[in-house]
């Protein structure tokens, strides 16, 4: 009982500056990403606005940057998150890694949500002459509503367990407290209490993820 008196507080930080992780890079991968895959959705489609290279070289970052494993990626930028946010560890310094490695993967989840849209509506406008703009906010925006929403949770899913990673490099989080409590000092309480508490939280995100997308459906 007093292990878990100890744990408990430690836990409950952990959460927290898990959320604030999750919280962070889900922001900026929304708000950089939706942007991002719209852009490579519309360069790829001839009847849109088919500009071959443009489409090509962001694709090649967006892969570039996909391609990385995680824990490499946030040992290779650590000076720039450093730099950007004035701190070499804590969450909000590994929330700069996690956001660099969330937008490309949901540019690319809501890229896909675009192109399964039905090609019959977006003709429709176009024979209607509707101008780009329109095309994305009252097309593929709405018409897209519920694969982006599986798109976010699958996002944030991906973002949690990154953020495990992070506290390998002191990131925070539940992920620094199993490697710091759990694994080095060979506690296998704290290691199977935090695998715990992170499967309930990726469960619950699954849920509100479903949850919300049968409401947009």
């Amino acid at each position: 009982m007093d292990k878990l008196d100890i744990i408990l507080p430690l836990l409950y930080r952990s959460f927290l500056e898990t959320v604030l992780m999750v919280s962070i890079s889900i922001f900026f991968a929304v708000l950089i990403g939706l942007p991002l895959g719209i852009l490579l959705f519309i360069t790829s489609e001839r009847q849109l606005f088919k500009v071959k290279s443009l489409n090509v070289i962001l694709g090649f970052i967006v892969n570039v940057i996909r391609s990385f494993p995680f824990i490499i990626l946030i040992v290779a930028i650590m000076p720039f998150a450093t730099w950007l946010v004035n701190a070499s560890h804590g969450p909000v310094f590994a929330s700069v890694a996690l956001s660099i490695a969330a937008i490309p993967l949901f540019a690319r989840l809501a890229e896909s949500s675009f192109h399964s849209i039905d090609k019959g509506v977006i003709e429709a406008c176009i024979a209607g002459g509707a101008p780009l703009s329109q095309i994305i906010f009252d097309v593929l925006i709405p018409e897209s509503k519920r694969s982006l929403t599986q798109a976010i949770t699958l996002t944030i899913i991906s973002i949690i367990a990154f953020s495990a990673t992070a506290g390998v490099v002191g990131g925070g989080g539940i992920g620094d407290l199993a490697i710091r409590y759990g694994y080095y000092r060979y506690d296998t309480f704290v290691m199977l209490i935090t695998v715990v508490l992170l499967i309930v939280i990726v469960q619950l995100v699954q849920w509100i993820g479903d949850f919300l997308s049968q409401r947009e459906g």
